[in-house]
């Protein structure tokens, strides 16, 4: 029986992806999860609010329990993904997700700085205690692994997936820079006595007060007349790094699908 069900859900997965024009957003469709993941936001929304309101936890609380109830759904259906289209779907169905969270949460950044009005210190999106040095470098180099990985055993290989991998793998050495920077200068500042401050939101190697902006080798040259790239706050840096980044991710995951799911409708009518 469930060999059957899992055949006929399969079927039923590669006519309707097929049939789109943009498989990759049918791909995040959470399909027969879609009830269970409104129920559980509704919990999460209710569980959060309480946290906050009733219980006076900080801010960044509402978020994570919202994204804590979602998230056993998420693993069920991208669980069900890899079932059946193969794990490179699973993994890629997730980092679609996951990357775009975290897009979204600098986007929100990018809201309260310019629409908001907040300073550059009280924009820290809705997850406020993951805007932590440490956070950014292992997350990126996590990302970073994965694409790889999708792009060498998963064969997920088309011109924006290399792009991808230029665009991850820059970003990752960007918070590496930055990482680096952060515990040298908590370093000093432990040296000096200094405990109660912290290092956190350092220029990284683009931007304003980066590498490139104070290097000897950079100072004078086309580098510093390109718009932003020695001149734009942290803040606006990472916005344009993830936006840049989950826009490769979804062109290149859009172009595998199409022709992963073009392949196995051939095979079908063979």
């Amino acid at each position: 029986m469930n060999i059957s069900l899992n055949a006929s859900s399969r079927r039923w997965s590669l006519q309707t992806i097929s049939q789109s024009h943009l498989p990759v957003l049918q791909l995040l469709h959470p399909r027969r999860h879609a009830k269970a993941a409104i129920a559980a936001l509704l919990i999460g929304l209710a569980l959060g609010a309480f946290a906050v309101i009733v219980l006076q936890f900080p801010g960044w609380t509402f978020t994570a329990i919202v994204l804590a109830t979602l998230l056993p759904i998420g693993m069920v259906k991208w669980r069900e993904d890899a079932r059946l289209f193969g794990s490179m779907v699973g993994v890629l169905s997730a980092l679609l997700v996951v990357q775009g969270v975290h897009t979204i949460e600098h986007l929100v950044q990018w809201v309260q700085y310019y629409v908001l009005f907040w300073t550059a210190r009280q924009s820290n999106g809705l997850l406020s205690a993951a805007n932590a040095e440490w956070v950014h470098f292992v997350w990126n180099w996590a990302v970073l692994f994965v694409v790889l990985w999708l792009v060498i055993k998963g064969r997920m290989r088309n011109v924006w997936a290399y792009g991808l991998v230029l665009v991850a793998g820059l970003h990752a050495i960007e918070h590496s820079y930055t990482f680096v920077r952060y515990l040298q200068v908590l370093e000093e500042l432990r040296q000096l006595g200094v405990t109660n401050v912290t290092a956190q939101g350092l220029p990284g190697i683009v931007g304003r007060d980066g590498w490139l902006a104070r290097s000897s080798f950079t100072q004078g040259t086309f580098l510093c007349t390109l718009p932003g790239l020695t001149t734009a706050i942290r803040l606006d840096v990472h916005f344009w790094w993830n936006l840049i980044e989950m826009t490769f991710l979804v062109l290149a995951g859009h172009v595998f699908m199409r022709d992963y799911f073009l392949g196995s409708k051939t095979s079908q009518k063979k």
